[in-house]
């Protein structure tokens, strides 16, 4: 009796454990969730920092993958390994994922994609064509560079198992190939239509990690948790430009300099406080090189020197020759330079602004001044009485104290300021002064 109970009871605790095992959630549960880090557009040190913490959150967090949904046309080499040496030592598997059909994973992508745990490709979509060029000039770089890239090509490849003569074909030849090919020459490991279906395909996949360590991937119920870059990113993506960081820093030289010029409401100087911000914001994001920041500063220190003791523009002319160096030197690396048809002329609008600002403070500077009494000598007013003793006029739209030391005055008399003393000041009748008298009049 005790016997058959106990395997009854035995029984029943199995069956329990199998269904509970077998519930969804449970199987949900254990396959975890997956981060999803979405790149659309050019590689930039903005998304090489998003990467890289996708990377870290996806460790931390112990999400099952990350998943990098890739669409782009390639970008800048710093960024790039950046971001590929974040993948090379997960601690998480990495998959990327080039997607939707009529994207590519260009230059630079091709190579992020070889660097994945696992590469997939949506039908539609293509690899390849990593030549390096100069940003600016659209020109093949240098042999050295090339010959750089492709050895960095075939080492991220054959670190990952896939074809290292299409790696070093996609940088020398600029091979390009769709994803069915890529599949065919195993320079990617699968093909999926849509992310449900790649999750599916993944489930049970093992990948080794940087520690050695071999994961086995449960993703077929795994749950998806979306990975955005946040507004703040998304500005600096923007802004990443060395075009608008060099403009930025230009024109808002300029607006401050026009404000020292010209003091007036304060608009100028607020406009080129704010887009000297925004370039230094955009600096922060770009390798930048410490001698064209220090040609930069120059190029501020001799614009504002031609404002306070104007010339013959000397200062502003070494101010806009220093601006044009700043630009050429400002930023490292081939792949980052600002096109001469912005650095050329932005320097020369720069330039002449400032020699125009250097005029208009010479001007304001030896200007007759327009405020204190003496001002009012001259001024013709009529009198009026008070109501005390003494007479007063209307003189700059005040009332002042009136009087006269060549005899009494009357209401309505037509008077000439010929002095001031105190608050007070001293009139003549208009019919005692002299015809030469060459006063200048104000009529108040």
């Amino acid at each position: 009796m005790g016997s058959s109970s106990t395997r009854f009871w035995l029984g029943v605790a199995a069956c329990l454990v199998a269904a509970v095992v077998a519930s969804p959630g449970l199987a949900a549960a254990r396959s975890g969730t997956v981060l999803v880090a979405r790149v659309d557009g050019p590689i930039t040190p903005v998304i090489a920092d998003y990467l890289a913490d996708g990377v870290s959150k996806a460790t931390r967090a112990g999400h099952e993958a990350l998943l990098v949904e890739l669409d782009t046309p390639g970008g800048l080499d710093t960024s790039m390994r950046d971001i590929i040496q974040a993948f090379l030592s997960a601690e998480v598997p990495v998959v990327v994922y080039v997607t939707p059909s009529g994207a590519r994973a260009a230059s630079a992508g091709a190579l992020i994609t070889f660097a994945g745990h696992i590469a997939a490709m949506a039908p539609g979509t293509t690899i390849g064509a990593a030549t390096p060029v100069n940003a600016e000039t659209g020109e093949t770089a240098s042999d050295k560079v090339i010959n750089d890239a492709a050895s960095f090509a075939e080492s991220v490849a054959r670190q990952r198992g896939r074809d290292a003569e299409f790696a070093v074909a996609t940088v020398r030849d600029g091979r390009s190939v769709t994803a069915e090919e890529a599949q065919r020459v195993g320079a990617v490991d699968l093909l999926a239509r849509n992310r449900a279906e790649l999750l599916r395909i993944l489930d049970q996949r093992t990948v080794s990690l940087a520690s050695g360590e071999a994961v086995t991937l449960r993703t077929a119920s795994a749950t998806v948790e979306e990975y955005g870059m946040g507004w703040s990113r998304r500005l600096l993506a923007v802004l990443a430009d060395p075009n608008l960081a060099f403009l930025f820093l230009s024109i808002g030289t300029l607006a401050v300099i026009y404000e020292l010029a010209t003091p007036g409401m304060g608009l100028g100087g607020v406009a080129g406080a704010v887009l000297l911000v925004l370039g230094l914001f955009a600096l922060s994001v770009l390798p930048v090189a410490v001698a064209g920041l220090a040609l930069l500063v120059l190029a501020a220190a001799l614009f504002a020197a031609e404002v306070l003791t104007p010339g013959v523009g000397v200062f502003a002319t070494g101010g806009t020759i220093a601006l044009v160096a700043a630009g050429l030197f400002l930023f490292e690396g081939e792949e980052v330079r600002v096109s001469p048809a912005v650095l050329l002329p932005t320097a020369v609008v720069v330039g002449g602004g400032t020699l125009l600002a250097g005029r208009l403070a010479w001007r304001a500077r030896n200007a007759p001044a327009a405020v204190g009494m003496h001002t009012l000598i001259g001024a013709t007013a009529t009198v009026r009485a008070a109501p005390g003793p003494t007479w007063q006029v209307q003189l700059a739209g005040t009332w002042w104290n009136a009087r006269s030391d060549q005899g009494g005055l009357r209401e309505g008399q037509q008077v000439r300021v010929i002095e001031t003393a105190g608050l007070t000041v001293i009139v003549a009748p208009e019919d005692t002064i002299p015809p030469n008298e060459t006063t200048e009049e104000h009529h108040a």
